[in-house]
């Protein structure tokens, strides 16, 4: 019996690479969106957290990414 380990990678780098603040902030303090100023806002978090379920849902239950090891 091997475990799916596809949903929890795609997460972890998902969860990485949409750390408000880290690549991209959207909205920013002044802007529409700034990059690398690794600040951060309530209403940033908001909107980071609703496109990290946004493409966690699309990679893994409409595409369905699998990684088997085991």
């Amino acid at each position: 019996m091997s475990t799916d380990w596809g949903p929890v990678i795609v997460a972890v780098v998902l969860f990485i690479l949409l750390s408000p603040g880290l690549l991209f902030q959207l909205p920013s303090r002044t802007r529409i969106i700034e990059f690398g100023n690794m600040y951060t806002s309530g209403i940033s978090i908001l909107v980071h957290a609703i496109i990290f379920f946004a493409i966690l849902t699309i990679l893994v239950v409409a595409i369905g990414v699998h990684v088997h090891a085991g």
